[in-house]
């Protein structure tokens, strides 16, 4: 047993800081360098030896992916910010240009780790037979075929670019590579200077015939510069990357949001560059050159002695190499749908389910959805659509019920982040099928994660609802775990619709009876919860908070949990990503402990619990899931939900199942210390570390057992009250 298993061991001694009881903004630690500290984490794993090579390898291309991300966003306000002169100070007491020096710092101390653990796991990549070649190890044979390749596959998408008064310096759009180029004619030696934009679309990684061996594009492009500028001579070269900034602007009083976020989506492809990566070594002019046409400053300049764009890694994990990745997960279908014989309606009208999801399959989603499309007694469905895939089964579904005359309701997000143009798209097909589109509010994200299927059963109406905490994404659902409430519950059936009512009508709902909703009361609704628990340990009765979230840096809710921790409240907190709260202080924070999971699933799951006046684990706990991540944005400008989990088999696998595995976790679990720092604890030798995603791939989940009942689920799920 280690710190890491909140379950069982019990809270550490608080500390005491040398400066004291910290004050004011020193309460909380900085959001975006606390961001930073996810993505080394993320890092951390593609060093793990105890996870799959090709994992690793991943995991070095999503810590990539997910620092171009945070530069085209978070950066880029910050920026600007910077340029309008803002000085105005973050929750914690920095300023946007304090910021900016903090994160221009750990960004690069971070860059320069992602190529070292590339390197590292590029030898071991030989090692296993997978090779990316220099153009010194090509044999005859490859250099044959490599030039084959450029003729048919290459070389008709490039355009090469000189630059001069008669050809200026081209665009070049958010995450584009390129070669830039210092040439001699071969017949008097004149210079110029060219540009090679690289296509997004060419695969990065050559695969050369007879083994797992690769060529880089690049070097493709450099061997056969004399078919691009015949009769020039390479005298000088380098690389260099870009990005823009990327968070879209919308009028607030746009007549057509769809037609408004079409043109902004335009704006982000043409956004000020924000960062701009360039082979070390560059020549002097070529590099003066980019960095003038580019308008960026030094600051904005990272020179990289290695590979640009790591993100494109993930083209190496090979689906040929199965033996170097994670064992394959077939994702369960439950039994008590099984039981009834597929039919969505009848499981859910037994008693409530929840799904579990990647180890349950999101595939019921999609037939429960599917199923309402071809029912005649179902007469209308109503749906939010936050991000789903380019190929949705979902939309399909909605299409299929619209076509057949069903009343159908979609409620389409425009302002899912980089998910905007496939948003458009689906919008426009679903109104071609004769759904009602609406948009929500201009000024709020629509987050909430609902369906409504309604039902004609004998004399009467029946609602069917399915609240998710995470999107209806079938990809994602492979690797983001999530929950799937399906019910029929009356209550929560009406509070649905007085949703929806509000989504498309304006209308703020009354009598909600078993959720709360931001912006109206949700916020309100979690702090006077998180109140009532510090009022009962007031009262000397047991006190406990277990919470599971993405992210937590809403200063109110945060404060709410510094004075529960005061009042004796045991607070156990399961934060993946960006987290404020400063933990385990004498006299701030003495009750409150954080661990970030991060491991073969992301967690993506919004849970909370109260104790209730019985503790953790209880079966009277106070059990909810929700949408929302406990942030700025999502309790105050985003509609999102927290629903109360009422029946009494699925509180208990949330409480005695999930949220206890993830509590007891040893093996993915970094411990949240005073200071910021993230530590983890991997003993050597230690194989019997408990994993919580192991754990979950194991084990059915409680309320989707049929027939075959709970009896095989182990005993560390189950409360004895």
């Amino acid at each position: 047993m280690t710190q890491a298993d909140f379950l069982r061991t019990p809270f550490p001694e608080p500390q005491d800081l040398p400066e004291g009881v910290p004050q004011n903004g020193a309460r909380f630690f900085n959001r975006e360098i606390s961001w930073l500290s996810f993505n080394w984490r993320v890092l951390d794993e593609a060093r793990n030896p105890r996870v799959p090579l090709l994992e690793r390898l991943r995991f070095v291309s999503i810590s990539a992916t997910n620092l171009d991300e945070f530069y085209t966003v978070r950066v880029a306000g910050l920026r600007e910010l910077v340029r309008e002169g803002n000085a105005t100070p973050s929750d914690d007491g920095l300023t946007p240009a304090e910021q900016l020096s903090m994160i221009n710092a750990d960004a690069r101390r971070l860059m320069g780790a992602q190529q070292g653990v590339w390197n590292r796991i590029r030898r071991e990549m030989e090692e296993a037979g997978i090779v990316i070649l220099s153009r010194s190890r090509l044999t005859r044979a490859e250099e044959e075929f490599l030039h084959d390749y450029f003729e048919r596959k290459v070389f008709p998408v490039l355009s090469p670019l000189a630059i001069d008064p008669a050809h200026p310096f081209p665009f070049i759009p958010n995450a584009g590579f390129s070669l830039a180029l210092e040439l001699a004619r071969e017949t008097d030696g004149r210079q110029m200077q060219a540009l090679l934009p690289i296509p997004a679309q060419l695969d990065r990684f050559i695969p050369l015939p007879g083994g797992e061996r690769f060529f880089k594009l690049e070097d493709l492009l450099l061997m056969h510069l004399s078919s691009l500028f015949p009769g020039y001579r390479d005298t000088g070269h380098c690389a260099f990357r870009v990005l823009r900034d990327s968070d879209l602007e919308v009028e607030e009083e746009a007549e057509d949001l769809v037609r408004e976020f079409e043109t902004a989506l335009k704006r982000r492809r043409r956004g000020s560059v924000i960062r701009l990566k360039i082979t070390r070594g560059a020549p002097d002019r070529l590099r003066r050159l980019i960095m003038e046409e580019l308008e960026v400053g030094p600051d904005e300049v990272i020179e990289v002695e290695g590979l640009l764009g790591v993100a494109d890694l993930r083209e190496l994990v090979l689906d040929s190499r199965r033996d170097l990745q994670w064992p394959a997960f077939t994702p369960r279908v439950p039994e008590r749908v099984q039981d009834h014989d597929g039919d969505m309606f009848a499981a859910i009208k037994q008693k409530d389910m929840l799904l579990h999801h990647p180890y349950e399959t999101f595939d019921m989603v999609i037939r429960f959805l599917a199923q309402a499309a071809r029912d005649p007694n179902v007469l209308a469905i109503k749906q939010t659509l936050y991000r789903t895939s380019r190929d949705s089964p979902i939309v399909d579904a909605l299409c299929e019920a619209a076509e057949s005359g069903k009343s159908v309701t979609a409620l389409v997000e425009l302002k899912a982040r980089f998910d905007e143009a496939a948003n458009i798209r689906q919008s426009r097909r679903l109104e071609r099928a004769g759904a009602h589109v609406v948009y929500g509010f201009v000024n709020y994200k629509t987050h909430a994660k609902i369906s409504t299927v309604v039902r004609r059963e004998g004399d009467n109406l029946v609602t069917y609802t399915h609240y998710g905490t995470g999107n209806y994404h079938p990809i994602t659902a492979r690797i983001y775990t999530d929950l799937s409430l399906f019910t029929c519950d009356p209550a929560l059936g009406r509070d649905a619709t007085k949703v929806f009512n509000y989504l498309s009508g304006y209308v703020q709902p009354a009598g909600l009876e078993n959720i709360s909703i931001s912006p109206i009361d949700l916020k309100d609704r979690l702090i006077s919860l998180i109140a009532r628990e510090a009022e009962l340990a007031r009262q000397g009765r047991p006190a406990a908070i277990w919470a599971k979230m993405n992210s937590l840096i809403e200063r109110d809710v945060i404060d709410a949990l510094y004075a529960a921790s005061a009042a004796g409240v045991k607070i156990s907190l399961v934060v993946r990503g960006i987290c404020g709260i400063r933990p385990g202080i004498r006299g701030l924070s003495d009750n409150i402990r954080v661990k970030s999971i991060v491991g073969r699933y992301l967690e993506h799951s919004r849970i909370v619990c109260f104790g209730n006046g019985y503790g953790l684990p209880s079966k009277r706990a106070r059990v909810f899931i929700s949408s929302a991540d406990w942030m700025d944005r999502n309790l105050n400008r985003r509609v999102e939900t927290l629903v109360e989990c009422v029946n009494d088999t699925v509180k208990a696998q949330i409480v005695s199942q999930i949220m206890a595995a993830n509590m007891a976790d040893e093996a993915q679990s970094w411990l949240l210390q005073p200071d910021g720092r993230f530590v983890r604890y991997l003993p050597e030798g230690r194989d019997d570390l408990f994993n919580c995603h192991r754990f979950f791939m194991d084990h059915p989940s409680l309320s989707g057992r049929g027939t075959a009942g709970a009896g095989d689920v182990p005993a560390l799920t189950h409360s004895n009250d």
